[in-house]
This record gives structure tokens, C-alpha cells and sequence, in this order.
């Protein structure tokens, strides 16, 4: 390839629509780091702490990527030196002590109980050696992998590494349940003081770093070591989050590369690789810290092929150093050296940089440049995106996240959390993200205390249904179009029959005009709301699906299907914006006697789902989307149609998992109408 840097610079545009643009990566973060900054101090209050962390965590979108999740218990305490255990409350917490000797391998511990365990999953795992308790890796596997597989929400769980695998729906999640220390081992100060002489990490990132800690996670280092069972491995998930972050956007681009090449070229059909997306990123922060390399769009093909120089220098000694602990050699105890793995590489380091076309989906981006010499780019390009989509990104983001499952008390531990937030200053898309977040938890707060408040007195009642009103037009005012839906879900609850509709009316116009985002862009049309704030933007465009949480009653028609989707493991139900304004003026205009009405919206609601090309009703809620409608038509007296909808649901991808209750709901109908028939 001649002209690097113009290929260079095509590269590196090519990348930024593949993996995302700096702000599209700055908009992940900010999101990740906003839902964590709500989610802690509730966590803490539970005592079960989670945080993300993997590929998702660090800013990437790949179509194939799975969830990384790291579990521990804010009550297990680890120290290094005994001289520690003074520091920590013993009525509270359980006192752990990592041992290092000669008999564990660099980056391996040995875990001693020092006091008595406070729960039963320390208990379940303690072995005895020499009369003294230790924490078995094996047992704690064992026993995590239990509870997993006894959760509904996950299915096909197995174990791998340290780690329990399970799918939530088509994702794959790797759930690390492990132990959490901030005081740092003897074996990790050669990290420390090389960090404190390069100019990577800056002070501010390494000074975070070990004040955040770092993880013991269930696995020995060789299988047929005596104290394999015995032996955690240190892991520093929390801080290689940080280092990804702190890489300028060519850094990324070049470890994006490498993941690609990884995944599309030396691990293409193969079964069991040696080679995995840790080396990679151990190599991005050994190239980074010690190599003096210009990391610039025009030059990211020559930033690539340094590191993947390392990579075959560390194949052919056998020798993979880890960047936190080098001493401790990745590639021990694996079949590694100058057999077929080197010679693999070394073909693809003959072939030059051209081995780049041997990926589909760098070749696409890499060809047009090679066709013509004429063809060039350049690296702002790469960065340059219409608001529109911006927005629809941002969206996208914040939209995905969740608090859902939770009780009265937590849901006010997570309101007080956002209260202190809004005392100080984030980034357009993090206070975005904590307005959201207040609505979505003042919406679910009136929900919850509705099913669970009792009243004593009509005026009692009264008053607790206005504040509650009151509550849901706070949410609908701060939160996004479609959040004043909630509010005519409680109207309807309540009785407000006319005030449902009148509402609904009101929403209706709201979401009929061409500038609301939902799951489809008009890019002409939105830009006419471009001139408002985020903040603006979001209340005055943007639409979500609504979500109907277990254990809560939002609407009595819709019980039998929360109850039976709970019991798969789904624990929301999700429903568009546009199929719930017809369906509760269908239930509405019903309760009211008016028949006309009650038809049209009918008419209107079969209409939207035998016409929509899934803008307005997603396909993966068309399961339930139809078995609304059969409900409507069956509580009208159409038993007919109730059977057609409630056999059509059946049909539909199994989205929200709620087949029992479209099977008990046509056991009723074909009931009714063999009754009509005798």
C-alpha cells in the first residue's frame, strides 16, 4: 500500500462510521458514567455492588459484543497486610487477607479468612488448609453458577473462566462474581512507579486508579497445581476502563482495528483461539506507554502495524507480559512459540499492512482508496455528523437504560442520589441523562406506592390520587413525550375515563408531528427543533417505549401478561408509545358506553398494526401488541377477532415472553364462544 497516509486518513474515516466518532464514544461514556454515579449510592445501601466493563464499557457498539458484568459484596473486605484489618469495622464486615508467596504465580493470591463470615456464600466456599480457612475459587464458581442459573432472567448459563455465561435474550452476558480491594499488593508496585515515570497515564488517571481498587476473581493459573483451587486472579478491569478512556480517538481507532483483524482474520473459524481481545488491549497499553509513535489519523496504519509487531514478538518468545503485573507471563501454561499460531502471523507481517483486506470489513472501507489514487479523505471526516444524528444516538443511549425491580425505599435511596447530582456541573449528555433518570423514577415511585398505599377515607384517597397526579405531570414536563403516557395510564387506573382521553388527545398531536424521534429519522423535519436545547430536544421530540415493571399494577387488562412474562424471567414489558394511545382510548371510550367511539378506535388500533412496517410497532413487541388488541375486541364482546389477535400473538417472535398468558386468554375465548355454540 502505497501513500500511507492518505490510506491512513481513509482508514481512520472508514473507522469512525464503523466504531463511532469522538463525540458518538464521548456520549457512551457519559451515559455509562451518569447511570453509575446514580446507581452507587443505591448499591451501597444493598450492599451488592456491579459495575460494566469489556468492550460495551470502554465505548465500543460491535453487533456481536457481549456484556461484561463484575458482581461483588460492599461487606467483603480485602487487605494486603495484616497491619490493615484494624481499618474496618469487623461487626460488619468479613476480613480478608491475600496471601503472596512463592507458592502463587505472579498476579495470583491466596484468600484467608481472618474473621468470621458474615454470609452464607463466604461459608458455602471456605476450605481448610493447615487449620486455616481459605476461600476456594472453585466452590465460589460453583455456587454463583447456582444462583445464576436459578434466575430467570438468564438462560443457557454455563461457566467460563472465572465467570458465569448466561444470555438475557439474544445477549450474551459474562457475570464475574468476585472480591474488591483499594489496598495494592507488593507485586503491583513496579506498575505503579514505571506509571509514575512515562507521561501515560496522567497523574489524575493513576491517582483515581488506586484510589478505585481492583478485583480477585474466582480462578486458579494452572489446573494441575496443587493450590489451583486455592489460587484468585488479580484483575484490573476497572482500571484498564480507565486507560481505554484516556486514549485520544486514534488510539481507539487502532484497538478497534486490532479487535477486528483479531476477530476476522487470526481467529476466523476457530474453535479455540489463543489469542483473545485481552492480548489486544494489553497491547495497545504497552505501545502506548513505552513507544514514542505520532497517533494520528495519518498515520494509524503504521500505528496498527507497531502493534501487531509486539504481538508476534510476544508469539514467537512465548512471552506475554501483563501490563499490570509483568512478571506474570499470559502466555504460560499455553501451547505458544514459533509453532502454527507464529507461523500464522508471520504470513499475514509478510503480506505488509495489505493483510488489512483479508478482513470484509476493512477491505470495504480500505478499497475505494486502492481502486484510484485520486481518492482521498479527510480525518474530519471522520468527525463530522449532523445533529440529527447525534441526537438520535444520544437517545439511543440514554433510552437503554434501566432501573427497573425495585422496591419503594430503593426507588428513593435512587431519587435522593439524583438529588445530590444536580449540585454539580456534567456535560450536556450527563445532565440529560440525570433528567431522565428523575422522571423514569418519579413515574416508577407513583406507580409502586399506588399498588402498595392503603387509604383509609375517600378524602384520604383523593388527596393521595392528586399528588400522585401531580407527581406523574412533573415526570411528563421534565421527561420525554411519550412519559405523559403514564399519566393516562394512572387516569384510566383511577377511573378518569374522560381525563384519559382527553389527554390522549393532547399526546396524540404531540407525537403526530414530524419531527419526533422514536425508532425512525427525519432528518429534514427534526432539524426545525435543533434550535432548542438538549433538554429542550428531548421534551419536545423525543419518544420511548413504555415500560411496565413487575410486581406493579399499571393497568388491571394487562396483570395475567406481567405475571406470566415474570415467571420466563422478562421483567418488563414493553410497549410503543403509538399502540398504547390507541389501545387505552379503545379500553376508555369502552368504560364510557360510547359505542361509536369504541369501534373507531377499535378500527384505528387493527389498522396501525396490519399496516405498520415496524416504525410504530417495533417487530419484537408485536407479540404483545397483538394480544392487546385481542383484549380489546375480547372485552367489546368480539370473541372472533379476540381469537384471530390472540392466534396471530402466538405467531410473533416470543419478544415478551408471554405465550402462557396468550394460551390461557384463548382457552377462555374458544370457552365462550363452544358456550354460545351449545
Amino acid at each position: 500500500m502505497d501513500h500511507i497516509p492518505r490510506i491512513s486518513e481513509v482508514m481512520y474515516v472508514g473507522m469512525c462510521r464503523k466504531i463511532g466518532r469522538p463525540t458518538e464514544v464521548a456520549i457512551r461514556r457519559d451515559v455509562m458514567d451518569m447511570w453509575e454515579m446514580i446507581e452507587k449510592p443505591l448499591q451501597t445501601y444493598t450492599g451488592d455492588m456491579c459495575m460494566f466493563t469489556g468492550s460495551h464499557r470502554e465505548g465500543f457498539r460491535f453487533d456481536s459484543s457481549d456484556m461484561d458484568v463484575m458482581i461483588w459484596n460492599h461487606g467483603h473486605k480485602m487487605i494486603s497486610k495484616v497491619s490493615q484489618f484494624s481499618i474496618y469495622d469487623t461487626s460488619k464486615h468479613t476480613i480478608i487477607l491475600m496471601e503472596e508467596n512463592t507458592d502463587t504465580p505472579p498476579g495470583f493470591v491466596i484468600l484467608q479468612l481472618l474473621t468470621q463470615p458474615k454470609d452464607t456464600f463466604i461459608t458455602s466456599a471456605l476450605v481448610s488448609l493447615k487449620g486455616i480457612g481459605y476461600l476456594s475459587n472453585l466452590l465460589w464458581r460453583e455456587n454463583y453458577l447456582q444462583i445464576t442459573r436459578e434466575n430467570k432472567v438468564y438462560h443457557t448459563v454455563d461457566s467460563h473462566g472465572p465467570c458465569s455465561t448466561a444470555y438475557h435474550r439474544n445477549i450474551e452476558i459474562d457475570l464475574a462474581f468476585c472480591l474488591k480491594s483499594i489496598h495494592w499488593t507488593k507485586i503491583t508496585s513496579n506498575w505503579i512507579e514505571r506509571s509514575l515515570n512515562y507521561i501515560w497515564p496522567p497523574a489524575y488517571v493513576l491517582n483515581e486508579i488506586l484510589k478505585n481498587g481492583y478485583h480477585c476473581v474466582p480462578i486458579g493459573n494452572n489446573i494441575l497445581s496443587p493450590f489451583y483451587e486455592l489460587e484468585w486472579r488479580l484483575s484490573f478491569s476497572q482500571a484498564e476502563q480507565k486507560l481505554v478512556c484516556t486514549m485520544n480517538h486514534t488510539q481507539f481507532l487502532c484497538y478497534g482495528l486490532l479487535k477486528i483483524f483479531l476477530k476476522e482474520v487470526i481467529n476466523d473459524s476457530i474453535d479455540e483461539p489463543l489469542l483473545c481481545s485481552y492480548h489486544i488491549k494489553t497491547t495497545m497499553f504497552w505501545i502506548i506507554q513505552l513507544e514514542t509513535i505520532q497517533w494520528c489519523p495519518n498515520n494509524l496504519l503504521n500505528c496498527f502495524w507497531k502493534c501487531f509487531k509486539y504481538l508476534i514478538h510476544c508469539v514467537y518468545r512465548g512471552v506475554f507480559p501483563n501490563f499490570f503485573i509483568p512478571q506474570n507471563n499470559m502466555f504460560l501454561n499455553k501451547a505458544i512459540g514459533s509453532g502454527f499460531l507464529f507461523e500464522q502471523l508471520n504470513q499475514y507481517y509478510r503480506m505488509g499492512v495489505s493483510c488489512l483486506l483479508l478482513s470484509p470489513t476493512l477491505r470495504s472501507i480500505l478499497e475505494p482508496a486502492l481502486g484510484t489514487s485520486s481518492f482521498a479523505v479527510h480525518f474530519l471526516e471522520g468527525h463530522v455528523k449532523s445533529d440529527v444524528e447525534i441526537d438520535y444516538h444520544c437517545k439511543s443511549e440514554i433510552f437503554s437504560l434501566s432501573f427497573s425491580n425495585m422496591t419503594h425505599q430503593k426507588k428513593f435511596t435512587l431519587l435522593k442520589s439524583i438529588e445530590r447530582l444536580f449540585q454539580f456541573l456534567f456535560s450536556p449528555c450527563q445532565t440529560l441523562t440525570l433528567q431522565y433518570c428523575t422522571a423514569q423514577t418519579l413515574i416508577d415511585m407513583v406507580f409502586i406506592a399506588a399498588h402498595s398505599s392503603f387509604c383509609r377515607t375517600q378524602k384520604e384517597k383523593f388527596a393521595l390520587e392528586r399528588t400522585f397526579c401531580n407527581i406523574l405531570k412533573v415526570a411528563g414536563s421534565i421527561g420525554c413525550v411519550s412519559d405523559l403516557l403514564y399519566l393516562a395510564l394512572y387516569y384510566y387506573r383511577i377511573g378518569r375515563y374522560h381525563g384519559t382521553i382527553r389527554l390522549i388527545h393532547f399526546i396524540r398531536e404531540r407525537l403526530s408531528q414530524p419531527f419526533i424521534l422514536y425508532r425512525f429519522l427525519r432528518v429534514q423535519r427534526y432539524k426545525s427543533v435543533c434550535r432548542l436545547s438538549l433538554s429542550g430536544r428531548m421534551k419536545m421530540a423525543w419518544a420511548n417505549d413504555l415500560k411496565l415493571d413487575e410486581g406493579v399494577v399499571y393497568i388491571q387488562e394487562l396483570i395475567l401478561e406481567q405475571q406470566e412474562a415474570k415467571k420466563n424471567g422478562e421483567y418488563t414489558l414493553f410497549i410503543s408509545p403509538f399502540l398504547t394511545l390507541e389501545w387505552l382510548s379503545v379500553l376508555s371510550y369502552y368504560r364510557l358506553g360510547n359505542r361509536s367511539q369504541y369501534q373507531q378506535s377499535l378500527s384505528d388500533l387493527k389498522t396501525l398494526l396490519l399496516c405498520d412496517d415496524g416504525r410504530y410497532v417495533p417487530t419484537d413487541h408485536r407479540d404483545l401488541a397483538w394480544q392487546i388488541l385481542g383484549i380489546c375486541q375480547h372485552v367489546g364482546g368480539d370473541l372472533h377477532g379476540a381469537l384471530q389477535s390472540y392466534q396471530e400473538s402466538l405467531k410473533q417472535e416470543p419478544y415478551n415472553q408471554i405465550q402462557k398468558a396468550t394460551e390461557a386468554r384463548l382457552r377462555i375465548v374458544e370457552g365462550q364462544l363452544q358456550g354460545n355454540i351449545l
